[in-house]
């Protein structure tokens, strides 16, 4: 066999493949931890080989996918990792979907079998849309699961993985119809793997402590290259500040990927500096925007680097801000990674000229294979240089600055048109978070018969603090230009936020304009 370094020196290899020789060469090194729970390299391989063997004795390999709605667990883990050993595609579904798209996000991945716990079992149920499953259904928290699988000691047939071949098909977070299916190939994950090694993984001490959920490509990008280093995953089935910080602790936690809201709600925690973290070694952050200042706290009392990525599920281009080695750029996402191309264009899809503001596109060697049946689409996703070169458009604005790091405006589709001048949201945000009361803030457009639209903020206070929302509306139109002054603010207890930390904007225009009306 060869071992997992000599498979890491290749172009393409299989993340199956890779815990298959961490079995061998260091089968008690612990693979998974859950609660009080945990599996070593060796039993993490055998029952991957029981999963990939039910696979194929249900007929499933290349070609076919299965899907998964579940809360983080081990068996969630070890269904997904003996998937890719079948070489079937996996769909990790958002339990936080509405029951009508699940039903609907499973018979568009064409999964023939669908893994879930009670718990998502139960809300199926409950809506009534249970039946619609056509799929096979096996629940991974009860003996069911046990008898599924393949016989203790099964082997499965060897599966020869073209790198192209889908490893998972991702959902886009959609409120509205069927989210699209976003297919990344093996040869796209297993370039996240090899990379990870100058961030300090390895087979002796890695351990990477996991609170973000499953099924997110922001979970994913730090699960894979964890395990196929050889190092330890702790999986948190549901984000609690004290309980993080404990398992940190407890577990010397080297590696971990957390969104700015969590990173927030862990720097406000009154005990953190109280906490032992000196064995991290890189703390990652994406998905959503992350403030400067809040960079700024976790570089200067959180040991290990900090490193935010900004780039898309899709692939294409990504930015990588180095944060604790340059803290005159933290309002920035930072420059593009070694090998990738980040542009921005116009509306006629031309280049901008230096420091204007345009849609970012991007190109490497990771990315998407396209939208699954959605040809459409993908190629609205599309945009080729004069060289024939295919970019992904993200949908985000940005601007480079004269050091060529990146720093975002906001979504094309967030932008505010007041009176014929494009309004970014972003930079009315960043006025009202100035202001020593507010903790969070959103900006949206809403619709005016003088201007087209107007903005409009959201607030939630810092604890204990107190203010007005005509105080802060005189704070933040003093320091505006006229096109950008607040409509109006209202104070909230929270914003609405995604599972993996986004703001939804929707809601909070939605909700506004049915409290307006």
């Amino acid at each position: 066999m060869i071992s997992a370094l000599d498979q890491l020196s290749r172009d393409y290899g299989t993340v199956a493949e890779l815990i298959r020789a961490h079995a061998a060469e260091r089968p008690e090194r612990i693979a998974l931890i859950e609660g009080e729970r945990q599996l070593d390299f060796a039993g993490l391989d055998a029952l991957m080989d029981r999963i990939a063997a039910a696979l194929q004795r249900e007929g499933l390999g290349p070609g076919n996918a299965i899907a998964i709605v579940a809360s983080a667990s081990i068996e969630y883990a070890a269904v997904f990792l003996g998937g890719l050993r079948a070489g079937v595609a996996v769909a990790p579904l958002a339990p936080s979907s509405t029951p009508e798209s699940l039903v609907a996000m499973t018979a568009d991945a064409d999964a023939a079998i669908l893994f879930l716990d009670g718990g998502n079992e139960a809300a199926l149920t409950g809506a009534g849309v249970l039946n619609q499953v056509t799929a096979r259904r096996v629940r991974l928290d009860t003996d069911a699961f046990e008898a599924w699988l393949a016989p203790a000691g099964a082997k499965p047939a060897a599966v020869d993985v073209h790198p192209d071949a889908p490893f998972n098909i991702i959902y886009s977070s959609g409120t509205t119809g069927t989210p699209k299916g976003i297919i990344q190939p093996h040869k796209m994950r297993w370039s996240h793997v090899q990379r990870a090694s100058i961030n300090g993984y390895n087979t002796e001490r890695t351990v990477a402590l996991l609170s973000t959920p499953l099924y997110s490509n922001t979970t994913l990008v730090i699960f894979f290259p964890a395990l196929g280093w050889g190092g330890t995953v702790v999986l948190m089935p549901k984000f609690e500040v004290k309980t993080y910080l404990d398992l940190a602790q407890q577990h010397r936690a080297t590696h971990t990927m957390l969104v700015p809201v969590q990173y927030s709600r862990l720097m406000q925690h009154p005990d953190f500096d109280r906490y032992d973290l000196s064995s991290f070694e890189a703390k990652f952050c994406t998905s959503a925007p992350f403030g400067a200042a809040l960079k700024a706290d976790v570089v200067r009392r959180w040991p290990g680097k900090l490193i935010e990525y900004y780039g898309m599920t899709e692939g294409g281009g990504t930015c990588i801000l180095q944060a604790h080695a340059h803290p005159d750029k933290l309002h920035t996402v930072g420059r593009p990674a070694p090998g990738h191309d980040v542009r921005l264009i116009d509306e006629q899809g031309n280049e901008v000229g230096p420091g204007e503001v345009g849609e970012i596109v991007g190109h490497s060697g990771t990315v998407m294979v396209g939208y699954h049946k959605q040809p459409g689409k993908t190629s609205e996703a599309e945009w080729y240089d004069r060289e024939g070169r295919r970019f992904i458009r993200t949908g985000d604005m940005g601007r480079f600055d004269a050091d060529g790091f990146l720093t975002l405006m906001d979504r094309k589709k967030d932008m505010i048109i007041s009176g014929g001048f494009n309004v970014y949201p972003s930079d009315i945000e960043a006025v009202l978070r100035g202001h020593e009361a507010v903790a969070e803030t959103a900006v949206v457009g809403m619709p005016s018969e003088r201007w087209g639209e107007t903005p409009v903020a959201f607030v939630v206070l810092k604890p204990g603090a107190s203010t007005t929302s005509d105080a802060l509306l005189a704070f933040a139109n003093a320091q505006l230009g006229k096109t950008q002054r607040l409509a109006a603010i209202e104070i909230l207890d929270s914003l609405p936020r995604s599972a993996i930390g986004k703001v939804l904007k929707r809601e909070l225009r939605d909700g506004f304009g049915r409290r307006l009306a």
